[in-house]
């Protein structure tokens, strides 16, 4: 896997530096001296409570021995858990620009978001020390931030270092590494989806970025019993995993290798709130983990079925006008959300001519598009089982969804985004109501 990180590394528009072992806490002033902090400007740390005390004081102690100047930390409420909202990463920017400081991120997903976008608008490098091996953005460009109503992410670039302490990260909550689990297995679907898309010649795949997410995946997911155990080694890697995942990002300069239609279930239930009231809130990553579980399933049923002449012949005849599907979209969505739904889906609505061009280059295709797919996926029970050997959750209960709400997230997920995903394939091929009531079924995985 190092190797794997250097290759990243040199090929990464951001990040020059990622220091990940056992250790790496105490080192942390001196690898912030001679990277991000060696034009001698001081170090803002930044943190909330939690954080703090689990690693950002050390952090702070080995600043403070390396020599380094450092601005007043900016610790933010350890309850309630801090939310990534824009107003937020405003504070962090002005604290910043006043004190001509550069950003040294203590904590996981949030804190590292905030940092990188406040970081971002000042055109300033930022570095972030990982607390828990929780989800992929740590490397990854861009800061998912909620605003207006809608989960956008916004410009900006990944940290210049990152450090990652091993034994910080197993002594986390056992949920944040629950929840890395579930981010990481998200990289079976959206592998898959991306194998459709270069299919269909919508989106053709990145060998290099390809490599980098997906080459370590099976092996970071094969250990769940002993990270959920807490062991140091296991955790290797897992973080490894994540981090590459960014990396991928970084080299394709979009979340495509990394995300396919599993990250828009969580999405969207994300912008619902849900799991917000809970302490702590409900993570990225436990949605992940059950989005990514969906869409397994719906792949087994998609995979089950074989397209010949007789589907396109109906696909074709069955195929809705633009303003049907954005018809479509407005029951589904309101206000913000489905105008945002609506720009999305437009971009990658074909007429019937280039629905004809796609289907029939599917359909050829067919015998190797299926072998490359099973060679990506993994069965909905198999994964099911390691993300419960993690502690992640493996039915919509245990985050506060019905089967129901699945069953209505399925549409949704196909119109939120630009992505071209298998569920897009199944409604250009007619299957989309038919594969979603098979997957949600009596008998089914959750029923």
């Amino acid at each position: 896997m190092r190797r794997l990180i250097e290759r990243g590394l040199a090929l990464a528009s951001d990040t020059q530096v990622v220091e990940v072992g056992r250790g790496r806490l105490a080192r942390s002033g001196e690898i912030l001296a001679r990277t991000v902090l060696a034009q001698g400007s001081p170090a803002l740390v930044v943190a909330d409570e939690r954080t703090f005390a689990a690693a950002g004081a050390a952090v702070t102690a080995a600043l403070a021995q390396a020599g380094q100047t450092l601005a007043e930390p900016l610790i933010f409420p350890g309850q309630p858990a801090l939310y990534a909202a824009r107003e937020q990463a405003e504070t962090i920017r002005q604290r910043l620009a006043s004190q001509a400081a550069v950003g040294v991120a203590v904590g996981s997903g949030t804190i590292n978001d905030l940092v990188k976008l406040a970081s971002g608008q000042l055109e300033r490098p930022y570095a972030v020390v990982g607390t828990a091996a929780s989800m992929d953005g740590y490397t990854g460009f861009g800061a998912p931030i909620s605003q207006n109503g809608v989960k956008l992410t916004l410009p900006c670039p990944a940290p210049a270092v990152v450090i990652f302490d091993l034994d910080v990260a197993a002594q986390a909550p056992a949920a944040m590494v629950a929840s890395g689990f579930g981010d990481l297995s998200a990289k079976i679907p959206g592998g898959a989806d991306w194998i459709l898309a270069d299919a269909a010649g919508v989106e053709p795949i990145d060998p290099t970025a390809w490599e980098l997410v997906q080459s370590g995946v099976d092996r970071a997911l094969s250990q769940p019993q002993a990270l959920a155990a807490g062991r140091p080694d296991a955790y290797q890697e897992l973080v490894s995993g994540l981090i590459l995942s960014g990396l991928a990002m970084q080299v394709y300069r979009g979340t495509r290798p990394a995300s396919g239609a599993e990250h828009y279930f969580s999405h969207l239930w994300e912008l619902s709130h849900l799991g917000q009231d809970l302490d702590p809130p409900l993570s990225h990553g436990f949605k992940v983990a059950i989005g990514s579980l969906a869409m397994c399933a719906f792949y087994e049923r998609f995979l089950a079925r074989r397209p010949g002449s007789h589907d396109l012949t109906a696909a074709l005849a069955a195929w809705p006008d633009w303003s049907a599907v954005e018809a479509d979209i407005r029951r589904r969505f309101h206000g913000a959300l489905a105008d945002n739904a609506v720009r999305q889906t437009r971009d990658k609505y074909v007429d019937r001519a280039g629905l004809r061009q796609r289907l029939e280059r599917l359909i050829s295709d067919w015998d190797e598009i299926q072998e490359r797919l099973r060679a990506q996926l993994w069965p909905a029970r198999q994964l099911q089982d390691a993300l419960r050997a993690a502690g992640a959750p493996t039915d919509p209960a245990q985050i506060g969804l019905s089967v129901e709400a699945v069953r209505q997230t399925f549409p949704q997920a196909m119109y939120y985004r630009s992505r071209y995903t298998v569920l897009d394939v199944a409604r250009e091929l007619g299957w989309f109501d038919q594969l979603t009531d098979e997957v949600l079924a009596p008998g089914g995985l959750w029923t």
